[in-house]
């Protein structure tokens, strides 16, 4: 970052580089999960997090892995607040993994 850019950690709701989205979330038509998962092989500056979108079940219960998917921190959070402004809730089940 070079003097005078915007800060762009300041754009974000988390209050340090440690915090990522992490839980799984359900489409409106509940057809689809997400689970939002750190990395554990990121390092601790180049945070990485990984989606894994599920097809859900007529119970919302994760059937089966459609695709995995890795982003960087910023994408993580950007992806996260896309899809809760698209209507996708917090799912506070934690399905065994």
């Amino acid at each position: 970052m070079t003097l005078g850019e915007a800060n762009v950690w300041s754009n974000f709701s988390y209050s340090s580089r440690d915090d990522t989205p992490n839980c799984w979330l359900l489409n409106p038509q509940s057809s689809f999960l997400i689970l939002f998962e750190k990395s554990k092989k990121s390092a601790q500056n180049n945070i990485k997090v990984y989606t894994h979108l599920f097809y859900a079940n007529h119970l919302g219960e994760p059937a089966g892995l459609k695709n995995r998917r890795l982003h960087d921190l910023d994408a993580a959070f950007e992806t996260w607040n896309e899809l809760i402004a698209g209507g996708w809730t917090e799912v506070t089940n934690q399905f065994q993994e």
